[in-house]
Parts: structure tokens; C-alpha cells; sequence
């Protein structure tokens, strides 16, 4: 954590006193509430900012309750869920419209928050309240990027990066580049990161027990939705001779982002596609240890650029 600040001297404000001791506060803001990719990358995030200020006042900001809440709590000092002003794809529209009214409130609950904090921890680039609120609060930010956006979205997000003026992490270099390759350091101070998601594995590698005598174990794991490239497998596994295709079996574990018609969607492309024996459409789970050792083969399919690949990172951790 070599780019967080030091504190010397007086209290600064964002700094607390408690027994006549300095209490660092710290607000951390997350986008979602489930265990994906990023929502574990957050949390992550907060155990490494408690190990490094073991006595702060760790403040995490949510949209609403989670499977989220529980790997966060042994590190937060509180918890709080409120309306945060997300720009999401399929939500541009909206964002624009009606939802435009709501953006002064979460505007002035975002400035309030970090002008009482130290640093404001903002994951992901599409929280706009608090990236926006950053512009008048400069170096009491970071904003960690993980998403590769493409079209109308990356426009408006890159524009929102650099309007604000908070430190920048970004997950990969083809994350960074993505948004234009930002200096390590601008002409107004703020400092750009590349610091990779570590991510945890097994002890050691699984063996390979695969032989031929019984069916190929082929995995797909991660969010029901345009990127994940589900249909691109099934494509594959109804493209072989039938021969080959009995000695398949297919695991496809997610959910979709609030969106159940999705994921009936999918369901019911196997049952099209003639797949039924050979594919199980399974929901999100928040340990996918079983899936990993169930597992031959991992695929990652991706139709859209991925940011750092975490699934495919676990998968090679399990051999």
C-alpha cells in the first residue's frame, strides 16, 4: 500500500481523536453486494487497508445488503447501505433521464462522506457521485478501475476519470490503456497505479485424473451476460458428433445481474440447443471450490475484453 498517505503532525482533517489518540477514517464505497470478481477485489481491498491502519475507522458504503456483508465485517468498523448513483450499460438511458433528479442528493452525501474522511476508497470507475465529488476534494481519493468499458459507456467513463481528481489504480495495463494510458504522475499531482488483484489459490495445484474412461469435466464459471461468452461454449459442445458430445459434461455456474429473465434465458437455450443431458445450469455460489475440483477442464470464453481474467487466474492456482 506504498500509495497511501502518511500522516505527521497536526490533525488533519478526516482524523478523529479517541483517548487522546489520532483515529484515522477511512470510507470505502463498492458498487455491488454480491461475490464476483470485483466484489471480491473490494473486499480484499478493506482487509489490506485494516492491516495497514489496524486502528482506523473503516467506514465501508454499499447499495444494499449482501452475500457481500460477511467476508466484510471481521474489517469494518461499520456498515451502512445507501442509494449510490452507478453507471451502469444498460442503464444510460435512464441515468440520463429520470434518474438525473437523484444526482444533487448523491452528489452532497458523497462530498459530506469524504470531506470528514482521510481517503475515500471508490471501487470501480462507474460510482459518478463520488468520482465526481472527488473534483472538489483533491488527493482524499482513490479510484480503483477494473472494468473495460467499450462504445458510449467508455466515452463517459474515461471523461469521468479525468474530470476527477482522485489517485488512480487500475487492475491491468490493458485496463490503464483502456483509459488512455494516464502519466504516473499529471501536471496536477495525481498519481496513476498499476497494481494486478492478487488472488488466492489452493495450497497446490490439483492432479490431473483425467483418462478418457469417464466423460470430460468442462467448467464455466462467472455472471450471466453479454461478455462471459456462455453461448459461445454451448455453440462448441452442439457443434460435435454426437459420439463426442455424450462424452462431455458441462457445468455453467453464475447469475445474472438482477435480472432473473436472463438467467431463465440460458436455461432455456440448453433445452434448444438439444443440451439438456449434458449441460447443468447451476446459480452463483460464493465458494466455487467444489466446482474447481469437479472440474477437467476451465474455459473462459469471454466475447468482450477482460480487465484481468480472475477466473482464469483461480483456474490455473487449481492446475
Amino acid at each position: 500500500m506504498k500509495f497511501l498517505p502518511r500522516f505527521k503532525g497536526p490533525v488533519p482533517s478526516g482524523l478523529g481523536v479517541q483517548g487522546g489518540k489520532r483515529v484515522m477514517r477511512i470510507a470505502c464505497v463498492h458498487q455491488g453486494y454480491e461475490l464476483y470478481g470485483s466484489d471480491r477485489s473490494f473486499a480484499e481491498s478493506v482487509a489490506a487497508l485494516r492491516a495497514a491502519f489496524p486502528a482506523a475507522e473503516i467506514e465501508v458504503v454499499l447499495p444494499r445488503e449482501g452475500p457481500i456483508v460477511e467476508i466484510l465485517k471481521p474489517h469494518a468498523s461499520r456498515i451502512v447501505f445507501e442509494p449510490l448513483w452507478v453507471l451502469r450499460r444498460q442503464a444510460m438511458l435512464r441515468l440520463a433521464t429520470v434518474e438525473m433528479a437523484r444526482l444533487p442528493a448523491a452528489l452532497w452525501r458523497a462530498w459530506r462522506r469524504m470531506r470528514g474522511s482521510e481517503l475515500t476508497y471508490i471501487n470501480t470507475s462507474i460510482i459518478a457521485d463520488y468520482a465526481l465529488a472527488a473534483r472538489l476534494l483533491p488527493r482524499k481519493a482513490l479510484l480503483h478501475i477494473h472494468e473495460i468499458p467499450e462504445g458510449i459507456l467508455r466515452k463517459v467513463l474515461v471523461a469521468l476519470m479525468r474530470w476527477s481528481r482522485a489517485d488512480l489504480i487500475f487492475n491491468s495495463r490493458a485496463t490503464r490503456a483502456t483509459f488512455g494510458d494516464p502519466p504516473a504522475v499529471d501536471a496536477r499531482g495525481r498519481r496513476t497505479h498499476v497494481v494486478y488483484n492478487g488472488v488466492a489459490g489452493p495450497l497446490a495445484a490439483l492432479p490431473v485424473t483425467y483418462d478418457g474412461s469417464r466423460p470430460l469435466r468442462v467448467l464455466l464459471l462467472g455472471r450471466v451476460n453479454r461478455i462471459k461468452g456462455q453461448e459461445v461454449l454451448l455453440e462448441a459442445v452442439a457443434s460435435l458428433p454426437a459420439a463426442l458430445r455424450n462424452r462431455v459434461e458441462v457445468r455453467l455456474v453464475g447469475g445474472a445481474f438482477e435480472s432473473v429473465e436472463r438467467e431463465q434465458a440460458l436455461a432455456e437455450l440448453v433445452g434448444r440447443m438439444g443440451l439438456t443431458g449434458h449441460v447443468e445450469v447451476l446459480p452463483f455460489v460464493s465458494d466455487p471450490t467444489d466446482h474447481y475440483r469437479w472440474a477437467d477442464i476451465v474455459a473462459v470464453p469471454s466475447r468482450r475484453p477482460e480487465s484481468l481474467g480472475r477466473v482464469a487466474i483461480e483456474a490455473m492456482g487449481w492446475g
